[in-house]
């Protein structure tokens, strides 16, 4: 059972949850894990401008998405900064690129889930993963969120990313706070949930 774990990172925030939702997956047996960033579309010099180049060399060695990686997926984990309470235009370029497995049905009946990053708590956390499943819906993917069986979800103690549609993280204006114990734990949940839901379709 092949579970692939997509995502765009600029600063490190959504590969560092793509890495615990790889770890509640592989808590399934017969799970397998696979994770891939989506091509860079932004130039060197641009990324420098935005202090990003440092960053981004945690997760250089990650192989790179192509249709193949979806096509050959029994379930597919999707994850994208918030870009202004939209996904990243990264993800939005290799999802455009998909009009030939949408005319071949390719990902119908796969299942589909996304999770995200936001400077602020209100930032677009809940619309980015909402509006993704727009794209999920017309592949005829069957998504799949974060229950409340995850209770902490209802933590109130702390500022925490994470929603019924999907984990996320806050990043702080400068990008300078990462992924909390919490929030880390509700995408290792969500990894773990997909896969057993896959588990049991595929049955």
């Amino acid at each position: 059972m092949k579970i692939n774990i997509i995502f765009y990172s600029t600063y490190g925030h959504v590969y560092q949850l793509a890495n615990a939702i790889a770890e509640g997956v592989a808590q399934v047996e017969g799970a397998d894990a696979n994770i891939f960033q989506v091509p860079e579309i932004l130039s060197d010099e641009t990324i420098e401008m935005m202090h990003a180049t440092e960053a981004k060399k945690a997760f250089a060695h990650v192989r790179t998405a192509t249709l193949t990686s979806l096509s050959e997926a029994d379930a597919i984990i999707f994850g994208s900064p918030t870009r202004f309470g939209m996904i990243a235009a990264q993800m939005k370029s290799f999802f455009d690129s998909t009009g030939g497995l949408w005319l071949q049905g390719a990902l119908v009946d796969k299942v589909g889930s996304v999770f995200t990053s936001a400077a602020t708590q209100h930032g677009g956390q809940e619309s980015t993963i909402l509006s993704f499943h727009t794209s999920l819906l017309h592949h005829g993917m069957i998504i799949v969120g974060v229950p409340y069986s995850e209770g902490r979800l209802m933590g109130i103690e702390e500022v925490s990313g994470g929603s019924p549609y999907g984990a996320s993280t806050i990043a702080g204006a400068d990008g300078s706070r990462q992924p909390s114990e919490n929030e880390l734990a509700i995408a290792s949940f969500q990894g773990k949930h997909v896969a057993e839901i896959t588990k049991r379709l595929k049955r």
